[in-house]
């Protein structure tokens, strides 16, 4: 079989593998019990090309899991947490992260078993998120003596919060502007 050809079906798969995940995200959010039948007919693939993929529905789920976590991992990657500004990187991050996160709510809702590469994945994202939150601290945005640690996690509750309060989906932009704002300020008067 020539390069091509093995190319060609390796995008094929690739692309059968997306639909899937993307399937799976949709279905499952809806119905959690849902059957591997139910995901491979909403991907729109027959139920051999689900079983060929994934081993079994637990399979599929760590599969859909560690997809989530990638994106959101490329998410904050994409915000330039390392070199932007942290004002800009916070907002852009935060904007990104709000639309995987709003895409993949059940998938990242998973629990991850400790040694998972989507926990691994996550424990990385809380180290990016504590390091651009010292960079913002190292600016006077966050005062010196804040546990960055406890700031990232309520960071974390007003993601969750504003996409919980958030049905109708709010400009991502818009969004991460009010989230920052509101990590950086509190809901005290303004001077």
């Amino acid at each position: 079989m020539g390069g091509t050809t093995a190319r060609s079906l390796r995008a094929d798969a690739e692309r059968s593998v997306r639909a899937i995940l993307e399937a799976a995200e949709q279905v499952l959010a809806e119905e959690p019990g849902a059957s591997m039948e139910q995901i491979a007919a909403a991907a729109g693939v027959a139920r051999t090309t689900i079983h060929r993929r994934f081993a079994n529905r637990q399979a599929l789920i760590d599969a859909l899991a560690s997809s989530a976590a990638r994106q959101l991992a490329q998410a904050v990657e994409d915000g330039r947490p390392d070199t932007a500004p942290p004002l800009v990187a916070m907002h852009r991050i935060t904007a990104n992260v709000l639309q995987v996160k709003s895409a993949w709510a059940f998938a990242l809702g998973l629990p991850a078993d400790p040694d998972s590469e989507a926990a691994l994945l996550h424990q990385d994202i809380a180290r990016r998120c504590t390091a651009v939150l010292r960079r913002a601290q190292a600016d006077k945005l966050i005062d010196e003596a804040a546990d960055l640690d406890w700031v990232r996690r309520v960071y974390y509750a007003l993601l969750g919060e504003s996409l919980h309060g958030n049905p109708d989906g709010a400009d991502p932009d818009a969004l991460a502007a009010r989230i920052i704002d509101t990590l950086l300020h509190g809901a005290g008067p303004r001077a």
